[in-house]
């Protein structure tokens, strides 16, 4: 049963950094993509970011691209989302997720399965 667990979100003023994580249990991963995803106010749910377990390949949403970075640590339990030079547009609530899409560039929630309960980032003006 793979678990995500989420935290490290909060407040912060607009050109902030902040690193929120995510502790992943029940793999192994090595076949998993794990991703992050956003949920603003209003707004429906979109890709941020993923990484391949195994062997590290990342992809990025165009409008975090430059700007976050999606990493996991060398004991393969936490995934991590490095965001600066955060913007008023990047509040949301964050979620990990992991599942198997067949490719990075597919990036349709619907290819994660597992998800995590979310942890909130505000950013203010």
């Amino acid at each position: 049963q793979v678990q995500l667990v989420e935290s490290g979100g909060g407040l912060v003023q607009a050109g902030d950094s902040l690193t929120i994580s995510c502790a992943a249990s029940g793999g192994p991963f090595s076949v998993y993509t794990l991703g992050w995803f956003r949920q603003g106010p209003g707004k429906e749910r979109e890709f941020v970011a993923a990484i391949r377990w195994s062997s590290l390949s990342t992809y990025y949403a165009d409008s975090v691209k430059g700007r976050f970075t999606i990493a996991r640590d060398n004991a393969e339990t936490t995934m991590y989302l490095q965001m600066n030079t955060l913007k008023p547009e990047d509040t949301a609530v964050y979620y990990c997720a992991a599942g198997r899409p067949p490719a990075l560039t597919m990036t349709s929630a619907r290819f994660y399965r597992d998800w995590g309960q979310g942890t909130q980032v505000t950013v203010s003006s």
